[in-house]
């Protein structure tokens, strides 16, 4: 069964869609934690970081380096920004599929939650 997020990269539910490409897509999250809270998720269905592959690798660097093209289309680059992957139950993941938070548009606290 496909998750929130599979469907989310099949256009089946709709989101904001600030960016995507072949390989990720990058939407608003619906319960933002800062005035600017997207998640970057690829559309190759990873459960979590922890079952990640070393086929995985460049679909990870990519996503990461789409990290600063969001981040300068966003206006956050000058203040900076945090990102976030959670992992398992106590890490605070909701959904099955691995994706990261970009958070920003406010100083952001240490330590979080």
């Amino acid at each position: 069964m496909p998750t929130l997020f599979e469907k989310i990269c099949q256009g089946d539910i709709p989101a904001t869609i600030v960016y995507q490409d072949d390989h990720c897509v990058c939407f608003r999250d619906i319960a933002p934690q800062a005035p600017t809270h997207l998640l970057l998720v690829p559309r190759k269905a990873i459960p979590r970081i922890a079952e990640a592959t070393q086929d995985d690798e460049k679909l990870l660097g990519h996503m990461l380096l789409q990290v600063q093209h969001i981040a300068s289309e966003q206006g956050l680059l000058e203040n900076g920004f945090r990102l976030v992957i959670n992992n398992g139950r106590d890490g605070g993941e909701a959904v099955p599929h691995l994706h990261i938070h970009i958070l920003g548009g406010r100083p952001l606290t240490w330590p979080p939650g």
